[in-house]
């Protein structure tokens, strides 16, 4: 019967000691295969992927696979079989890896609900956005003055008091900010109404 493509030849040096033939032979290579390695590839493997077993059992799986459909790689003068599949086991863990990070990140249909339908909800939360850009501009103490005084509505001795300043200082912080802010809005073509 002539050799199928993608099976193991029959060959009288195996995996263990056994002679593989006929149509067991399969079975009894992937079986040898699995008793000597699968244990010590899964441990190794389950380092690779920082403990995910499942992604670790597929791994060790498709090594074995790769191992069975390449039975030239199991040959003894070629080299140590362990050494053979943990180099195939790890070669699988970066292509998966690879393809993991080429590929966008996907999000279940949830996310779409937060999407608001109306046209002007869109306009603020992209208005928010930008103004969100012009205060991370402003120098930190100023930026967490017009935080607390506006966005939080904390009254001077309020904000003073969650800030840790004397009220003279938010005051003064907060004259200074809202310069600033407003030059960096009108940059941007924006009025600081819009913002505040």
């Amino acid at each position: 019967m002539p050799d199928e493509p993608n099976r193991p030849r029959d060959r009288e040096e195996g995996v263990g000691s056994a002679a593989l033939s006929g149509a067991t032979a399969d079975e009894e290579l992937i079986r040898e295969l699995y008793t000597e390695h699968a244990g010590p590839l899964l441990g190794y493997v389950l380092r690779l992927v920082r403990g995910d077993r499942q992604r670790a059992e597929d791994v060790v799986q498709e090594t074995l696979l790769r191992a069975w459909r390449h039975p030239e790689s199991l040959d003894p003068a070629r080299g140590s079989l362990r050494v053979w599949l943990a180099t195939v086991a790890r070669n699988i863990v970066v292509d998966g890896e690879r393809a993991r990070r080429a590929r966008p990140y996907e999000v279940g249909e949830d996310a779409l609900s937060v999407v608001p339908a109306d046209g002007n909800e869109i306009d603020k939360a992209m208005l928010a956005w930008e103004v969100m850009e012009v205060l991370a501009e402003l120098a930190p103490h100023h930026r967490e003055v017009v935080v607390e005084v506006y966005y939080r509505g904390r009254s001077v001795a309020e904000a003073a008091s969650v800030l840790g300043v004397p009220p003279g200082t938010v005051k003064s912080r907060t004259y200074y900010a809202l310069r600033q802010l407003k030059l960096l809005l009108e940059e941007r073509g924006m009025t600081p109404e819009v913002a505040l």
